[in-house]
């Protein structure tokens, strides 16, 4: 069975110009899952206290920033979905972006700390396999 060919392929220039509204994209990403993180633990830690001894209010809080959170998550990975990028990785900021090289597909890899786009690597390769342009 073949992997079906992704519904958007880009070119170099075309993912280089997308790095900045990624990198925007995945810190804003990285605040709230961090944000999400701290706001469940406190869940998990108070909750039955809190509803047990007449704090209910500040539950009800967390539940509400926890759903906020979560719905801000997914609209911003839905945006780089649509996009046809893949994110591999939210918390490092790796991406993939389907691309032609050679008459195959492979992906146009980048990492929130690199400047630019400037590697890729076959589909089934992975961060590991990632290889230096030579344009």
């Amino acid at each position: 069975m073949t992997p079906s060919r992704p519904k958007r392929l880009y070119t170099l220039e075309e993912a280089r110009a997308l790095v900045p509204r990624l990198r925007g994209l995945l810190t804003a990403l990285q605040v709230e899952r961090r944000q999400l993180a701290a706001e469940a633990a406190a869940l998990r830690n108070n909750a039955p206290a809190m509803r047990g001894n007449g704090h209910a209010v500040e539950a009800s809080r967390h539940e509400e920033r926890v759903a906020q959170l979560t719905a801000a998550i997914r609209a911003k990975l839905g945006q780089i979905a649509a996009l046809g990028i893949e994110v591999k990785d939210v918390e490092t900021g790796l991406v993939d972006f389907p691309s032609l090289r050679d008459g195959r597909v492979v992906y146009l890899c980048w990492h929130a700390d690199e400047p630019t786009v400037a590697y890729w690597h076959e589909l089934d390769a992975g961060f590991a396999g990632r290889q230096p342009l030579d344009e």
